[in-house]
């Protein structure tokens, strides 16, 4: 395979992590998790009963310490990565729930990374070019995102139903692009920018606009860089490290001289803060938007609806486990007139979504999704807010399967249209 070093024309002080890549395919030729992420794990179980899949099978394949263990013995050249390993790591949802509880900090969803890039290559001829098509070709690309979604109307009379309950009606203004430059109202308070994501900006844009509405009224300066890109996450979290970092590395410059990159979708925020594991000074001051409208302060009375909304908060897994993130968009929206704030039973628990996973394993996903809905439905809400585009398109499904009327809208358009 055609290879040039790692470090070859990238912008000064930022250099690749890891192995040689194919410079025109962007595959990875040699990762794996690390011996020392490996050897951290002390198999203490702590982790089960917080694992999504663990808790539907009981099985400890199934689990982040069983999943561990088969990673450890390909890394010790006691298993190979046959379809049985294959199986273990695909099941995994990388919700990180485990990350949350262990007392010795093993980086999991590192692991399920570097793992799933190891079994990648064994798959089918037809998964692997689907596979690149989706993750290494359209989603990076601005234009070709937007020519899926326009065809999306078109292919949904081809797809498994599955498939095209999860695919969200409209998607907003073709080829449009946000505002270059949105100047802060009142006194400005500093420069943010803001990345406007892949899925998020073509299914999403109403979330794109409302953020930038909102931080703009709150004293923000706000930049959408013409030259950025997907996140990349995406493409991490399914074996194409890759192209992950090829992403990762255009960000890195597109953002490089900004004080704040915010982000409005939890799963493209947690990857980026991860940067720094791909790409060698790569690291952006990443910041939710609920999270940083929270720590820098809103200005003046947060506003009211129209009438009495009851509301229900959905945790995305990527912004709960791997940013901490709970109280700030609950605070936030509390104090907004005429919203009454209720609690989602079993609220930390992973809606299913998990990126493309609610496609490649239909049946868990399927199952954590009901599961989703019926505490949904229980909490009386007429409306649920959800920080992730994923999360937003498996609880449309879920609610819509249920025949319940529910509308799912990003927290930030609350607070847009409290002040509207």
């Amino acid at each position: 395979m055609d290879t040039k070093p790692l470090g070859t024309d990238l912008p000064e002080g930022v250099r690749f992590i890891g192995p040689e890549v194919d410079w025109e395919t962007g595959w990875a030729t040699g990762d794996a998790p690390a011996t020392a992420d490996l050897n951290a794990c002390v198999a203490c179980g702590l982790c089960l009963p917080h694992c999504p899949t663990y808790r539907l099978t009981g099985e400890e394949s199934a689990s982040p310490r069983g999943r561990i263990t088969a990673m450890r013995a390909v890394h010790e050249g006691r298993a190979a990565t046959d379809e049985t390993f294959a199986r273990f790591m695909d099941l995994c949802l990388v919700c990180r729930a485990c990350e949350d509880v262990c007392p010795s900090h093993v980086p999991f969803g590192r692991m399920m990374e570097a793992a799933r890039t190891q079994i990648e290559p064994n798959r089918s001829r037809r998964a692997r070019f689907v596979r690149w098509l989706g993750l290494d070709v359209v989603l990076p690309s601005r234009k070709l995102t937007w020519v899926a979604g326009s065809l999306a109307p078109l292919a949904r009379r081809f797809m498994p139903r599955r498939i095209r309950a999860l695919i969200p009606q409209g998607g907003g203004e073709p080829f449009a692009r946000l505002p270059r430059v949105t100047e802060a109202q009142g006194e400005v308070r500093g420069t943010v920018a803001l990345l406007s994501g892949c899925v998020q900006d073509r299914w999403f844009r109403r979330v794109n606009r409302a953020t930038i509405r909102v931080l703009a009224r709150n004293g923000w300066r706000v930049l959408v860089p013409r030259d950025q890109t997907c996140c990349g996450a995406l493409a991490a979290h399914n074996g194409h490290l890759g192209t992950a970092r090829k992403l990762a590395r255009r960000n890195a410059s597109a953002f490089a001289s900004v004080d704040h990159v915010v982000v409005n979708a939890a799963g493209c925020g947690s990857h980026i803060q991860s940067y720094g594991d791909l790409v060698e000074g790569a690291d952006l001051p990443v910041r939710d938007v609920m999270a940083f409208l929270h720590e820098e302060g809103v200005r003046g009375d947060a506003g009211s609806l129209r009438e009495l909304t009851r509301v229900a908060y959905h945790d995305a897994c990527h912004a709960l486990r791997a940013q901490g993130i709970h109280d700030q968009p609950r605070e936030l929206l509390g104090a907004i007139g005429n919203l009454e704030l209720v609690e989602i039973p079993n609220a930390d628990r992973c809606c299913g979504a998990a990126g493309i996973y609610n496609v490649t394993e239909p049946e868990m996903s399927g199952r954590l999704m009901r599961e989703k809905a019926e505490a949904v439905v229980s909490t009386g809400a007429t409306v649920v807010a959800s920080g992730n585009p994923g999360c937003t398109m498996q609880l449309l499904a879920g609610l819509s399967k249920r025949g319940v009327a529910i509308d799912v809208v990003h927290p930030i358009e609350l607070l847009d249209a409290a002040r509207a």
